[in-house]
């Protein structure tokens, strides 16, 4: 097992238990809000921070400085004067990096397909379901969310919020059928089978390099 695989998922999909579920099968790690603790560690900033910005696009961003800033580290007078959400956005991208040069492993949202997109050895993957099936999973995770409707207007919005977040931070559109390898219903086949499909992508893919 040599391949790095990444999971775009619309909310509720199942996204990270079937990342969880590949990874366990390989015998690798499967990176979700994992990687908020590490690069916050690596970074310096509080890991609240991390956590209140994960995810979430800003409205200023201004994607050529924070590039440009990125080539040239944590310690240049632009990324001090930054703000906030771009230091954590740079602060991901570098984690994701330097998580994927440690080896195989399974890392969940976060632009990581994006990030990782020079490397030879990644698999993107992105897992959509159906509404109905969504809202019955987000109520089961959530008990404060009695009401279908509290479940659907929770699930718009998080899916908002990732594809604003990935349009803005990534060249590519969240969800697009041409930015993944293989986009997968889980509704279809349910957690268990789509990890089944999945791996045996992951098998064929890895003939090929």
């Amino acid at each position: 097992m040599n391949t790095i695989i990444t999971i775009g998922r619309q909310f509720g999909s199942g996204g990270r238990e079937i990342g969880e579920k590949i990874a366990e099968k390989y015998g690798i790690h499967c990176y979700d809000k994992e990687l908020l603790t590490r690069a916050a560690k690596e970074s310096g900033m509080c890991e609240e921070i991390f956590e209140h910005q994960d995810e979430r696009p800003t409205s200023s961003f201004l994607y050529n400085l924070v590039m440009d800033t990125y080539s040239f580290g944590y310690n240049s007078s632009a990324f001090v004067d930054m703000p906030i959400s771009h230091k954590v956005f740079l602060a991901q991208f570098d984690t994701i990096k330097k998580t994927a040069a440690d080896g195989p492993c399974v890392i969940v949202g976060r632009c990581a397909d994006y990030a990782l997109q020079d490397m030879e050895n990644v698999l993107n993957i992105f897992i959509y379901a159906r509404l109905e099936d969504r809202i019955e999973r987000v109520m089961k995770r959530f008990p404060d969310l009695d009401r279908p409707e509290k479940a659907r207007d929770m699930i718009l919005k998080k899916d908002k919020q990732r594809k604003s977040y990935y349009n803005y931070y990534s060249s590519k559109k969240w969800g697009h059928i041409e930015t993944y390898d293989l986009s997968v219903n889980s509704s279809v086949l349910g957690i268990d089978g789509t990890a089944r499909l999945i791996s045996d992508y992951i098998e064929a893919f890895e003939k090929t390099y």
